[in-house]
């Protein structure tokens, strides 16, 4: 068993994509009531949720929504799902649903692909501010 806050949701993301560490920093400020912690795919908390929930990341590269005790999610459905707990215009991504997971996942991966070439990549993942380290599993 792996110790983790009960009533938070982790959010597992690529710590060295541009675009995924845009869009932890779009979460967290629209995470309003504190629902989200982090931790990239490749730190020590990463790698340790990941074996626990026995997910093959070459297989699945995308970001990954872990409601601890509860259930995980991977691609387009963990971004929804996020997306879903936020207010406001947000609530319009539900309209989303409407649409089958396969073809939701196609755009997903053709988008995750493609990612480094559009977006860039840095060396290493991420360092939180000092600001945001209490969002962030060591």
């Amino acid at each position: 068993m792996i110790d983790l806050p009960k009533n938070k949701k982790i959010i597992l993301f690529d710590g060295i994509c541009n675009l995924c560490n845009s869009a932890v920093t779009k979460v967290i400020k629209q995470d309003k009531k504190n629902t989200f912690l982090f931790a990239a795919i490749q730190s020590k908390k990463g790698k340790e949720i990941i074996d626990y929930l026995e997910i093959d990341i070459a297989k699945i590269d995308s970001i990954i929504l872990y409601e601890p005790g509860v259930s995980y999610e991977v691609k387009s459905t963990a971004a929804l799902k996020i997306m879903n707990d936020f207010g406001q215009f947000w609530q319009l991504t539900k309209l989303l649903w409407v649409f089958p997971k396969g073809f939701r996942n196609q755009v997903y991966d053709f988008i995750a692909k493609n990612r480094y070439k559009w977006f860039g990549k840095k060396e290493s993942c991420m360092i939180p501010t000092k600001d945001l380290k209490a969002k962030f599993l060591d």
